[in-house]
């Protein structure tokens, strides 16, 4: 595993969806996830899942979600 992935199910299908961001830790992947189901109505559950892809994004304590440099 190369890192972690927010998902989230956003309809009646039960379907885990992700948005592309992937975190180097279980913790931010979540807390991305958390914010996600904040902003979005329609969430009905979300969650951290491990991901073969490399890291590209990061989440500081105060929430905000930054890309990684290149």
């Amino acid at each position: 595993m190369a890192s972690w992935k927010p998902e989230v199910v956003a309809d009646d299908t039960g379907k885990w969806y992700d948005n592309g961001l992937r975190f180097r830790t279980e913790d931010e992947a979540y807390r991305s996830a958390s914010d996600l189901a904040g902003r979005w109505t329609l969430v009905r559950k979300w969650r951290a899942t491990p991901s073969d892809d490399d890291p590209n994004y990061r989440i500081s304590e105060d929430g905000v979600i930054s890309a990684l440099d290149s």
